[in-house]
């Protein structure tokens, strides 16, 4: 009789997974890029970007060969908030002669990681899915509408990702004095996403205090048992 069990090898070579991997390795080379040979920052933006969107491509392969998995989603949680704090310590970098600047960049890192941490310990704890209606039906209105409406979601998560991505551009292109036609062009953008990376603070900060709450609701029920 044929085995089909399936072992914790074939979970770590899941399609989806084999593109997460190739999207950490594009991260920390573009980082790499960015903070070690800055001269090769179009290169870096470039896989920056690659790595972004594959997030997009290993959630269609998970679904088209039925590979969800809590390996995959951890793994691209991880990827996310490791590259978004990646970036901005890069920012960071860019922006070292204004202190002001580098605090900023600071305080988004902690706010998108520990939201996110929390969020993710709470959903986890009652063995949901932290996008699910199910694993926020607890939450504030804000957080459970996030994840609710795709394209809101979408707006939140690509503007804040290509505001940082413009930010750095504006940085390069401004301190070399050329390609005054991306200058404007970024300029122009920041227009648009800005207001996304604003919501997408609102949205982390209200998710922070949504998954404290809820997990002190948790351990009140629990006492009063």
């Amino acid at each position: 009789m044929a085995n089909n069990s399936t072992s914790a090898g074939d979970v770590l070579f899941y399609v989806p997974n084999l593109i997460g991997y190739l999207r950490v390795i594009c991260t920390l080379l573009s980082l790499i890029l960015m903070i070690c040979f800055p001269q090769m920052w179009i290169t870096a933006i470039i896989l920056y970007v690659s790595s972004f969107v594959g997030d997009l491509f290993d959630g269609m392969a998970a679904r088209k060969f039925d590979q969800c998995s809590l390996f995959g989603g951890l793994l691209d949680m991880v990827t996310d908030r490791c590259s978004t704090a990646g970036l901005l310590c890069a920012l960071s970098h860019e922006h070292s002669e204004r202190p002001i600047m580098v605090l900023l960049f600071t305080v988004l890192i902690i706010v998108d990681i520990s939201s996110h941490w929390c969020q993710m310990y709470f959903t986890a704890s009652f063995k949901q899915h932290h996008k699910s209606a199910e694993g926020n039906q607890n939450s504030f209105a804000l957080v459970r509408w996030y994840y609710s409406y795709y394209y809101f979601f979408g707006y939140c998560c690509v503007g804040t990702e290509f505001t940082y991505v413009a930010i750095y551009i504006l940085a390069k292109v401004t301190a070399l004095d050329q390609y005054e036609t991306i200058r404007i062009g970024c300029e122009y953008f920041l227009m648009i996403s800005i207001p996304a990376c604003i919501t997408k603070q609102i949205v982390n900060v209200s998710q922070l205090c949504s998954a404290c709450h809820a997990v002190a609701a948790h351990d009140a029920e629990q006492k009063n048992k």
